[in-house]
């Protein structure tokens, strides 16, 4: 198979798409999964139109696509903006969907990575992005995860611990993406827990709505990013957040400790301050380290340096921040933050920058690229 025909046939097959109707970014995502169907066909069946085959069959993925993305849209609509209180509704075939995507036959990893491809209407450099690898890592990995369950019968569900950890990348998609998937996820999360007595599936529920109780409030009127510590909390949705707590208060009575337990505990730690100033963050600390604990997540490590530096000061907050890698993301944008605290400026500044230039979405290399702007004017004035 030529690899360099392959890369060469790419722009043009992708403009052939975007002709037909393809916004730009559809028209990358089905031509990527029309390469992974070629590097696995071409070798055994070469066809004598190369170009005509992948527009042929990037065009049926971009369908699919499209088919598939129209029917959680339409499922979505169903969904009020603010997440209805109390047990979900009667459980429809979309949570059935997530269960059959965590087939027994896949690893967890890729069960979440095929469910958020097929049912959750991700697309694959979003699902990279959540798990912090190569787009092309992620094509195939899902590539390879529909051609093991294609011969394979739906008769052996899915656990309910990959379940939740799809429904909490949707989730976090649709918080902080360019999806908005927040109230689906809410929903299905409370069917699911509807239907059973998980802790952790409680967990989950409680740490969602603790977090979609700030929503309103992450953005300003000008759709600027609004850190946490200068949000307008009377913007907050204190019934969120009332059933938020009152869920995981039951969920922790079990004293069976999970992830999403610790995470949902720090969540509802935030919300209970009535300002940023009166943030608890040494029990934050405190939680961080059981999250830590039950998971060694370099992410979960990340946070907690920075709520040490705000326990501790930011000197300790950098301590423990120079002990992970600095090509984790957000690292440079808590480094940045952790020196303007410790009263560098010249320092601050020049890693907001460099974080900017590295942001996984506009509004936040926008927050960055000001941060930056604004040390920049104080060092000048």
């Amino acid at each position: 198979m030529n690899e360099s025909l392959l890369r060469e046939l790419v722009p043009t097959v992708i403009g052939v798409l975007v002709r037909r109707g393809a916004d730009f970014a559809a028209a990358e995502d089905a031509v990527q999964d029309a390469l992974v169907e070629a590097v696995r066909v071409w070798p055994d069946d070469p066809p004598r139109d190369p170009q005509g085959w992948l527009v042929t069959v990037a065009w049926r993925k971009f369908l699919d696509a499209a088919r598939a993305d129209t029917s959680r849209r339409h499922r979505e609509v169903r969904v009020e903006g603010e997440p209805m209180p109390g047990p979900g509704e009667a459980v429809d075939d979309t949570l059935q969907l997530y269960f059959l995507c965590a087939h027994p036959s896949l690893t967890p990893a890729s069960a979440v990575a095929l469910t958020l491809r097929a049912v959750g209407g991700l697309t694959t450099r979003q699902i990279a992005q959540a798990y912090l690898v190569p787009e092309a890592t992620m094509a195939q990995r899902i590539s390879r995860a529909k051609r093991t369950v294609s011969g394979v019968r739906f008769d052996q569900p899915g656990d309910v611990v990959t379940v939740l950890r799809v429904l909490y990348l949707v989730f976090n998609e649709g918080y902080s993406g360019d999806v908005d998937l927040a109230a689906e996820a809410i929903r299905l999360t409370r069917q699911l827990a509807a239907k059973t007595n998980h802790e952790e599936v409680a967990g989950l529920l409680a740490l969602m709505l603790l977090h979609h109780a700030r929503r309103t409030a992450r953005t300003g009127p000008d759709g600027r990013l609004v850190p946490l510590a200068e949000q307008d909390r009377s913007l907050w949705n204190t019934r969120l957040i009332a059933e938020g707590v009152d869920v995981l208060q039951a969920a922790l009575a079990r004293d069976r400790l999970g992830e999403f337990q610790a995470q949902a505990a720090i969540a509802a730690l935030h919300a209970d301050a009535r300002t940023a100033e009166e943030t608890d963050w040494v029990q934050i600390v405190e939680w961080y380290d059981e999250l830590v604990r039950l998971t060694d997540n370099p992410v979960a490590r990340l946070n907690r340096a920075v709520a040490v530096g705000e326990a501790d000061g930011p000197r300790a907050g950098l301590a423990a921040l120079a002990e992970l890698d600095p090509a984790l993301p957000r690292h440079t944008a808590a480094a940045a933050y952790l020196h303007e605290r410790d009263g560098d400026p010249v320092t601050a500044a020049r890693l907001y920058a460099e974080a900017a230039r590295s942001a996984p979405n506009l509004p936040e290399r926008d927050h960055l690229t000001r941060q930056a702007a604004r040390l920049n004017a104080q060092l000048r004035s």
